[in-house]
């Protein structure tokens, strides 16, 4: 079984609620935005998976919002598994599968989770390192069924410049407790999905200085 990850103090926790639910106030405050983004984007059905779940707030409301969607929700925390499924079931939601123990950052695990249609992630490429993400992005691309899509979610700096001085701030504190993580430029993620085989897509723009980063598993021969 993975050993959960300690994050930085400056990183975003979970805080206990009932019935054993997890609430991430920053879950609640972008998700909205985030489902608004993707709706263009999802695909009308197949299967999605959740790359580091967390509480599961996201999970709920994505399954609510694209139904013919069978969702995959995965977290390297027993406790957050536990999150997950009670906000599921609160729910009463019938496309999502059981959530399951994922450290996407190890090498292997496409091989588990292949034939989807959409991958998700959000809020973790900056709490890792560079080789870490190198890897959940080259996993990602194998376990994408043609055409699927992988969709990262979080704070990056565009080029080497922040788009806040917030952001700026954030960075400091999480290198000064971590020196191999921190932000990453959007542009150095979008290399990394060129090279596992994606297409990149425009970056979109997101509240609080955020982006949105698509990629594309674009069959072979394909001009798409």
């Amino acid at each position: 079984m993975p050993t959960p990850r300690k994050l930085p103090k400056t990183a975003s926790v979970a805080l206990p609620s009932e019935n054993g639910k997890l609430h991430a106030p920053s879950a609640c405050r972008n998700v909205g935005a985030i489902v608004d983004a993707l709706t263009p984007l999802a695909p009308s059905r197949g299967k999605a998976l959740e790359i580091a779940s967390g509480t599961g707030e996201h999970m709920v409301r994505f399954a609510a919002a694209f139904p013919a969607l069978s969702w995959q929700p995965t977290d390297i925390e027993p406790a957050r598994l536990n999150s997950i499924a009670a906000w599921c079931d609160e729910a009463g939601l019938t496309n999502v599968n059981p959530p399951v123990i994922l450290d996407a950052t190890v090498a292997g695990w496409a091989e588990g989770f292949g034939g989807q249609n959409l991958i998700f992630l959000s809020n973790l490429l900056h709490l890792i390192s560079p080789e870490e993400a190198n890897t959940i992005i080259a996993e990602s691309a194998k376990a994408l069924a043609p055409g699927g899509l992988l969709v990262i979610y979080g704070p990056f700096l565009r080029g080497d410049d922040f788009a806040s001085e917030a952001d700026r701030q954030f960075d400091e504190s999480l290198r000064a407790e971590a020196s191999e993580i921190g932000y990453k430029s959007f542009e150095s993620i979008q290399e990394l999905q060129s090279k596992a085989g994606l297409v990149a897509l425009a970056p979109i723009a997101m509240p609080s200085s955020n982006l949105l980063l698509v990629a594309k598993h674009a069959p072979r021969g394909s001009k798409n």
